[in-house]
């Protein structure tokens, strides 16, 4: 996928086949996930991203036990095994078994793979509420994996992630509200949802608004604000921010 802005790459990119963490609300963050999810090999038991607080909340209190053998038998390697599971409980409805069925399709890991019967599946979990899926489709249908893009259909399902909680799917709105990629141009919407990514943690959006506060973008420029946001990813790791912090206070700084 062709570069967007800069700051855009400063965003986590990893959403991964959803495991027992789901019921358990143990969450692993990988910052060096890469875009798209089906690219590499998977590493799995890993959710990514705000969208799995949303899924933990509507999740059972339990682990289905029939889930956790699927789950146990892809981590062991048994791909076969593990995808007929997955599909016997995707028929039945489970959606966390429905979104690992089409991953497994999506990374060619099982025999006769499809990015139609991924779509299938994804499609089923995100109409349940999936919000992990809601986002996947997102990129599925930006990415041009289903042999075209559609990206008024990609920003339809990233704005739906996006208003369910995804932080992943708020930045994803951002950049295409700040482009105009798939919905008309609005910086005023994008700084609005990199500013929803932000305060939920996601180190690139808070890149991004403290960038939007200083150049005035979308917002009445505040220089103010702008360092804060610049000082908030400094904070959480980013290793350019701390110099635009160092910028803007000695502008501000007086003169001898």
């Amino acid at each position: 996928m062709p570069p967007i802005v800069p700051e855009r790459q400063r965003a986590c990119r990893g959403r991964l086949i959803v495991g027992p963490e789901l019921a358990s609300g143990e969450v692993m963050f990988l910052r060096s996930a890469p875009r798209w999810p089906w690219a590499v090999p998977l590493l799995c038991l890993a959710l990514c991203g705000a969208a799995a607080a949303q899924d933990l909340a509507e999740a059972p209190p339990q682990v289905d036990p029939a889930l956790q053998q699927a789950l146990d038998a892809y981590a062991q390697g048994r791909w076969a095994e593990a995808a007929r599971s997955f599909e016997a409980l995707a028929r039945q409805g489970q959606p966390v078994a429905q979104h690992d069925l089409a991953a497994m399709h999506l990374r060619g890991e099982v025999p006769h793979a499809s990015v139609a019967t991924a779509l299938h599946w994804l499609l089923q979990a995100a109409d349940a509420g999936f919000v992990t899926s809601q986002q996947a489709l997102g990129e599925l249908y930006e990415s041009g994996r289903l042999g075209w893009k559609d990206l008024p259909q990609a920003v339809a399902w990233y704005h739906r992630a996006a208003e369910a909680g995804s932080p992943q799917a708020q930045l994803e709105m951002g950049t295409a509200c700040f482009l105009g990629r798939g919905t008309p141009q609005d910086l005023a919407q994008a700084a609005r949802w990199y500013r929803q990514a932000a305060l939920a943690g996601d180190l690139g959006a808070m890149y991004i608004l403290a960038s939007m506060y200083e150049k005035g973008e979308g917002v009445d420029a505040n220089r103010r604000l702008a360092r804060y946001w610049y000082a908030a990813a400094a904070d959480a790791g980013d290793e350019a921010a701390p110099y635009k912090v160092k910028e803007l206070t000695d502008a501000e700084a007086p003169s001898p």
